[in-house]
């Protein structure tokens, strides 16, 4: 769930991982970073969660947590977002459309938690989500008695979070929307925008700029995306 503006966030991304890389000597240890409305606010925005969701005991517990090391590629993650995919009920496509889209600002753990000193309201993890969206989606699931400040350090606990996120996202939506869209391109303008955005452009409402910048660049990465869950 799901955030800055894309466009200025790369390039403030860029000036603040030279500023913080250059001071990780001395910053060790914290890092990072409705009505509808025509420019929607940020990834994994919180929305209204839905009453009842499916048991996802049978999926098993979570698998060991994945560290953060070197090169983040979103399809190393192939794995472990089949996995909670089918845990949560979401399409795996689609969470692997996520991370590709949320992969836009580096994800390592000291960045994120410098980042989020100097901005509390920040997200954490490979999936982007804020405090908000990770404390309304864990009740009565697998990770119930994570917290949200882990996120950075395991990245399959970002993944399974965000699968549910996505589950809870797709519940709100009516059986039909009155719109030229799929349900999962709904469910990612959800993930990014909020649930009340979300049910907004269902109704028909204009898509934003913002949200629209993110269903284009979720088309883009959709065939790779399912190239790396196939």
């Amino acid at each position: 769930m799901s955030e800055e503006k894309k466009g200025s966030g790369r390039g403030r991304w860029l000036v603040i991982g030279v500023v913080v890389v250059a001071g990780l000597g001395l910053v060790r240890g914290n890092g990072h970073d409705g009505a509808a409305s025509a420019d929607p606010s940020p990834t994994a925005a919180s929305g209204p969660s839905p009453g009842a969701a499916p048991s996802a005991g049978s999926s098993g517990p979570p698998s060991k947590p994945s560290k953060p090391s070197g090169r983040y590629d979103p399809a190393d993650y192939a794995a472990p977002v089949r996995q909670y995919a089918a845990e949560a009920g979401v399409n795996p496509q689609l969470l692997m459309a996520i991370l590709y889209n949320e992969a836009y600002k580096p994800h390592d753990p000291e960045l994120e938690r410098a980042w989020q000193r100097g901005k509390p309201d920040a997200s954490f993890g490979i999936a982007n989500m804020h405090r908000a969206a990770f404390d309304d989606t864990k009740p009565g699931r697998p990770f119930a008695s994570r917290q949200w400040e882990e996120l950075p350090d395991d990245r399959n606990l970002a993944v399974q979070a965000a699968a549910w996120h996505l589950h809870d996202l797709a519940a709100q939506l009516p059986a039909r929307p009155g719109v030229p869209l799929t349900r999962d391109e709904l469910v990612a303008l959800g993930y990014n925008a909020g649930a009340g955005n979300m049910l907004a452009f269902a109704r028909g409402v204009k898509i934003g700029s913002q949200a629209q910048s993110y269903l284009d660049r979720l088309r883009d990465n959709w065939s790779k995306s399912g190239e790396a869950v196939a």
